[in-house]
């Protein structure tokens, strides 16, 4: 075969001139990782050869795409833009969705009349895939969506053995390393404030707590675990209820910066100083950490890198529809400061 083909180039022409499948072409058209560099330079020889242009509009009818994406939050606008995790995490899905020429749909869903209208919204066919972040154990949208034959991918998952595609963090990593650090500095009534545990996150990071105890010679104590929502009065409250039960604690590891900010509000309320009478770790190493006073020691999680995968991956589910769900847990690590 020489020369340019008559009429205009097919996908399928230059996936059998560069001896391809035709998925593979679409993904190093569109620029997807994990392509090896001769794969990528036959594709690219195969398009100078054929004059083949790709065409995003009739690629988007002929496939039904939109090339639009929906990140979908069910939370409120407050919490939303209060907690720096959802703002990380949407830069790095923005960024990601940026650098593939595709369109991001905010969506939050914050009730149930909500939650059926973004059902027959997606049903429509307006996006192509769905994000889905601060998903509660419950949650049938991750489902549903898999049944509307839309990909979705989840920041978190609902449980262990999650069906849906997921990005996560070591969230039990994240717990026995604050255990361990405290129990380093002495420290040895160690209390947990946990998110709401319908959220496997909140339970990953009190079984990581547990671990830490058991791995120190700490017998569990369940005067030291006090249930929290990730707010910020949440951590007070749930500080408040710790103190009055466990008045004798010496140290603390709340589930998120912004639990901890409130927990410390509420350790200052009762005379009690940080570090001296009680040390303080949080997670997620946000602005909160570093503009606490003292400044917190946080286990820091990928957030932003978080946001990039769960997007990279979706956009690979897109364009290659694999059999099995893919998974991705990212590493944790702890960033020590003054309040411990």
């Amino acid at each position: 075969m020489s020369g340019r083909h008559s009429g205009r180039p097919t996908l399928e022409q230059v996936a059998a001139r560069a001896g391809v499948g035709r998925g593979t072409v679409s993904r190093v058209i569109n620029g997807f990782p994990r392509v090896s560099e001769q794969t990528r330079t036959a594709v690219a020889r195969a398009v100078a050869e054929l004059g083949y242009v790709p065409n995003q509009a009739a690629r988007a009818l002929a496939g039904s795409r939109t090339d639009a994406i929906a990140l979908v939050i069910p939370e409120a606008e407050a919490r939303l833009f209060a907690e720096p995790y959802f703002l990380d995490l949407i830069r790095g899905v923005s960024a990601e969705l940026a650098e593939a020429d595709k369109q991001l749909l905010l969506t939050l869903v914050r009730s149930e009349q909500e939650r059926q209208r973004f059902e027959q919204y997606l049903a429509a066919q307006r996006v192509d895939g769905v994000l889905l972040a601060s998903v509660h154990g419950d949650d049938p949208l991750p489902d549903r969506i898999r049944e509307l034959g839309l990909p979705v991918v989840m920041n978190g998952r609902r449980a262990e053995a999650e069906p849906v595609p997921y990005v996560d963090s070591d969230n039990i990593g994240a717990g026995r390393a604050a255990v361990a650090h405290l129990v380093g500095r002495g420290r040895s009534r160690i209390a947990t404030v946990t998110g709401p545990l319908d959220m496997y996150v909140a339970r990953a990071r009190l079984g990581g707590y547990r671990a830490g105890l058991a791995e120190a010679g700490l017998a569990p104590d369940e005067g030291l675990v006090s249930t929290g929502d990730f707010t910020e009065e949440g951590g007070r409250r749930a500080m408040r209820r710790l103190l009055d039960r466990s008045p004798d604690l010496d140290a603390v590891f709340a589930a998120s910066d912004v639990m901890a900010a409130g927990a410390r509000s509420a350790l200052r309320e009762a005379g009690r100083r940080v570090p001296e009478d009680v040390a303080l770790v949080g997670v997620d190493d946000s602005p909160v950490a570093r503009l606490m006073d003292p400044p917190l020691t946080s286990v820091r999680q990928p957030i932003e890198e978080m946001g990039r995968t769960m997007a990279r991956m979706l956009l690979e589910e897109i364009a290659e529809a694999p059999e099995e769900p893919r998974r991705r847990v990212l590493p944790t690590e702890l960033v020590v400061r003054e309040s411990c």
